[in-house]
């Protein structure tokens, strides 16, 4: 099994979420790890995935909000301060892949599968082999254990239940 690193400066892992029952926030985390190991990346099922968040690198591109999803309100920080998935088995559905593991967010883990399609292998000009892979999956919040809310005057609530995960990764061989 070779091993294999994440660009982040071509990557990015990112959220959606229902706000006030009528549009989106999306945002991302500005700081993780992951651990790749494959022994073709052109065949993900011969893979094993570890991903690691620094929660407190959020960004919604507001900094009040920001500052409340860090608090006990949301994801508590200062007690859980990263959110981390295992995969625990990869399989090949058409030309996609579903790859399930266990995400913990707040010390609870639940499992979870992620639709991954893959984007195609290149070169780079340094002559680095470069892979490309999308993945997105749904998750209810509240079962993760963040359960803030607020209700409205026009009925419904401030944020969505459902979060829409999306992660775009390019991949290159471990120096």
């Amino acid at each position: 099994m070779a091993k294999w690193t994440v660009d982040q400066s071509h990557s990015s892992v990112g959220f959606e979420v229902k706000h006030m029952m009528v549009s989106k926030v999306k945002g991302q985390f500005e700081a993780y790890t992951a651990e790749v190991e494959a022994a073709d990346l052109t065949d993900l099922t011969t893979a094993s995935i570890a991903f690691k968040i620094d929660v407190a690198s959020i960004n919604t591109r507001s900094e009040d909000r920001d500052n409340h999803l860090k608090s006990a309100d949301f994801f508590d920080v200062e007690n859980n301060p990263t959110i981390e998935f295992k995969s625990s088995s990869i399989t090949k559905h058409g030309e996609d892949y579903k790859v399930t593991g266990d995400l913990t967010i707040k010390d609870v883990t639940k499992l979870v599968t992620f639709v991954v399609e893959f984007n195609g292998k290149g070169t780079n000009p340094w002559g680095v082999e470069v892979y490309g892979f999308e993945a997105s999956a749904k998750i209810n919040r509240e079962e993760f254990g963040l359960t803030w809310n607020a209700a409205l005057e026009t009925g419904g609530v401030l944020v969505g239940k459902d979060i829409k995960i999306k992660v775009e990764l390019e991949i290159n061989p471990a120096a």
